[in-house]
């Protein structure tokens, strides 16, 4: 049974940083693709980042790029998401989801919720003006 557990998440400021972590159980982790999404109140999931199975390849939505940086360490079956500069528009509940693929070369493998098979459930990320 997969399970993946996020933490991380909290209250700050404008302009201040957070580091989500995601830990991965129940299947080879360094297998496969892995994701970050988020979902504020009353719109729709949206791809944030990213990072193929060796981390040697990364993708991130446009309104974060410059300000987060998706890694992972399998060695420790776990991905994070530095983010940096936050804004109040990245206020959601952040989500770290398993790639069905090991690769992130195709378009909509990686940017699609869709080809995500596993999820976690959420942590909240609020950034106040």
């Amino acid at each position: 049974q997969v399970q993946l557990v996020e933490s991380g998440g909290g209250l700050v400021q404008a302009g201040g940083s957070l580091r989500l972590s995601c830990a991965a159980s129940g299947r080879t982790f360094s297998n496969y693709a892995m994701g970050w999404f988020r979902q504020a109140p009353g719109k729709e999931r949206e791809f944030v980042a990213a990072i193929s199975w060796s981390g040697g390849s990364t993708a991130y939505a446009d309104p974060v790029k410059g300000r987060f940086t998706i890694s992972r360490r399998n060695a420790k079956n776990t991905v994070y998401l530095q983010m940096n500069s936050l804004t109040p528009e990245d206020t959601a509940v952040y989500y770290c989801a398993m790639n069905r693929r090991s690769d992130i070369t195709s378009y909509s493998t990686t940017y699609s919720p869709t080809t995500y098979d596993y999820w976690g459930q959420g942590t909240q990320v609020t950034v106040s003006s």
